[in-house]
């Protein structure tokens, strides 16, 4: 059987929801249905649903005053998203290099993604026994290190949504499974500003996290350090992975433009 090409598989309605969106731009900030029918060579009613559909989601709003269409407040979003994480990538970088070399311990920063984390990039130990990198891979944020420091600062109403279940899913017998103990765990860790994931998800294996923001304040990544748990001594953690994990984490949010 032939091996289809990635054009075999291609929506062709979603593609002209994007022949749609990218109209805009440059000079053109609103365009009317019309002249969007002439563009793309679609019939007014299939442009009609078009920008409806895109409208419903945020990405699409009407001028309700020339009645033509223009960029929605989503495609900022999206905008906005897509430069803090290349701006969080660039900035962190060094910094993560910088502490695998303090501590000769895997390095990580990883972002929140609705009930996950995910890693966008690692720095590797040179040592025999070391944690494999999980760069791209996506991890329940309540019993990772990285996860439990960005959700230490929800609001009570926003851990309510993000934590729909009273039970949470078993992973070890370290894993925090009650809903009400993890909330008290992470009032905790909002007090001291760091997490440690204790063999949580993984045996054997043990996290330290920091939180990272931006110029706005807002929390938008972590920094963490990871490797074996035989490494991870109670005291090597309390007194040099915690104070690393740290500063790494200031300085990569002093490089987004945050202050104290």
């Amino acid at each position: 059987m032939a091996k289809k090409e990635k054009s075999d598989y291609l929506i062709q309605a979603v593609s002209h929801a994007l022949d749609l969106l990218e109209q805009f731009h440059d000079e053109i900030d609103e365009l009317g249905v019309t002249e969007l029918s002439k563009r793309l060579k679609l019939h007014k009613n299939n442009v009609f649903r078009l920008l409806a559909t895109l409208e419903s989601r945020g990405y699409i709003e009407q001028n309700r005053v020339t009645e033509n269409y223009r960029l929605g407040l989503k495609t900022l979003e999206l905008g906005q998203t897509f430069i803090r994480q290349m701006g969080l990538l660039r900035q962190s970088k060094p910094v993560l290099e910088a502490l695998v070399k303090e501590c000769n311990e895997t390095t990580y920063v990883a972002i929140l993604k609705e009930l996950n984390i995910i890693y966008l990039d690692a720095v590797e130990t040179d040592m025999t026994v070391r944690v494999v990198p999980r760069v791209g891979s996506r991890l329940p944020a309540y019993c990772t290190a990285a996860g439990k420091v960005q959700i230490a600062y929800m609001s009570d109403e926003e851990l309510e949504n993000y934590l729909p279940t009273k039970e949470l899913k078993r992973y070890t017998n370290s894993t925090v499974t009650d809903r009400d103990v993890l909330k008290k765990q992470l009032k905790v860790i909002a007090e001291q500003g760091y997490a440690i994931d204790n063999e949580e998800l993984d045996i054997g294996v043990k996290c330290v996290g920091a939180p990272i923001r931006d110029y706005t304040r807002r929390i938008i990544g972590a920094v963490s350090i990871s490797g074996p748990s035989m490494r991870f001594t109670d005291d090597r953690v309390e007194k040099e992975l915690i104070p690393l994990v740290m500063k790494a984490a200031e300085e990569i949010s002093s490089k987004l433009g945050f202050q104290k």
